[in-house]
């Protein structure tokens, strides 16, 4: 029986990733780092109010086997580029960090289609360089997943992003051969790919597009 840690469990992965693992057999206690209380009790369940810009105070609480990130924010909700960055990059990195010094096997984050340090795009630039960075990491099993236009009830409302949602998914049929990734794809499945993907202890560094976590997380 193992133990998952979890940063980002309120949103609209992680949400669903929480109940998922809360479910599971494969783990007999799930962590979770949040900034404030998420009224989710269970037995399994350890959750710590934390300030996520003063990690090291909680060096000792990240211990267990498999991490799972799914934080992530917008620079419409985080206000700017730099507080963006903050969440999407330097939160994962300090954690990650944590991880590896307190020997965590597994370490298995949410990115971005197409997510390239050297990209342009702002988005996608600090999506690379997490991703280059954890490629650095000498976790046992590192997994990056690239989801593509996320389905779901998310907490807070992106017009840009039910929009596009919607057109996506009436074009649906289009989405075949070399553009299949850009298919949208259900929240809920990227955490069933999730959970099925840390089982298989996979050994260095991984990455996994959209098309392949849908059918990781229908099986």
């Amino acid at each position: 029986m193992k133990t998952a840690l979890i940063i980002g469990s309120t949103g609209l992965i992680g949400s669903q990733l929480l109940n998922l693992l809360l479910e599971s057999t494969e783990y007999e206690k799930v962590i979770t780092f949040v900034k404030r209380d998420s009224g989710i009790q269970h037995p399994k369940l350890r959750q710590h109010i934390i300030d996520f810009d003063q990690q090291e105070n909680y060096q000792n609480l990240v211990v267990g086997d498999d991490f799972f990130c799914t934080i992530g924010t917008t620079i419409k909700n985080a206000g700017s580029q730099e507080a963006f960055r903050k969440v999407d990059f330097e939160y994962p990195k300090e954690f990650a960090k944590i991880a590896l010094q307190n020997k965590v096997k597994q370490f298995i984050i949410i990115s971005s289609l197409d997510a390239l340090s050297t990209s342009s795009n702002f988005y996608l630039k600090t999506k690379g360089e997490i991703e280059d960075f954890l490629r650095k990491c000498s976790f046992e099993s590192i997994v990056i997943l690239r989801p593509s236009l996320l389905l779901g009830n998310r907490k807070e409302f992106r017009l840009g992003e039910k929009i596009g949602a919607f057109f996506m998914k009436l074009f649906s049929f289009i989405f075949v051969g070399k553009i299949k990734k850009y298919k949208p794809i259900q929240g809920e499945d990227v955490a069933k790919a999730m959970i099925s993907i840390a089982q298989k202890n996979y050994k260095g560094f991984h990455i996994i597009e959209s098309d392949a976590i849908q059918e990781i997380g229908n099986k």
